[in-house]
């Protein structure tokens, strides 16, 4: 499992690489069994007024929440490329730009040791 992290405005993000050979949750939506690397992470937008609220460097943004959208990808490389876009994508739609984005990879045994 690999998580992937992104951090900016004082607040982060982190989904889930589930890799070959590992099971990833199964629920509506999900991607193919013979997909060996799923990507799963929330998505979300900005709105108006509702959501939940979150401090977005010197701004409360109000945030609503999508379902998770997961995504089968056949290389890991393809896997990890879309994971940082995916979360880059989410903090733009939130107002942040991509190159303020830091993305981090947390391999399992990272993850154990913290």
């Amino acid at each position: 499992m690999l998580m992937v992290r992104g951090r900016a405005g004082g607040t982060e993000l982190t989904g889930t690489l589930f890799e070959r050979g590992e099971e990833p949750p199964q629920f509506s939506g999900s991607p193919d069994d013979d997909a060996p690397y799923v990507w799963i992470c929330d998505e979300f937008y900005e709105v108006e007024s509702g959501g939940s609220v979150q401090q977005i460097d010197d701004r409360e943004v109000n945030i609503a929440f999508e379902s998770p959208m997961p995504r089968g990808f056949e290389t890991r490389d393809q896997a990890v490329d879309a994971a940082k876009e995916h979360v880059r994508t989410q903090f733009a739609r939130i107002g942040i730009d991509e190159p303020d984005v830091e993305i981090e990879l947390l391999e399992d045994a990272e993850l154990e040791s913290r």
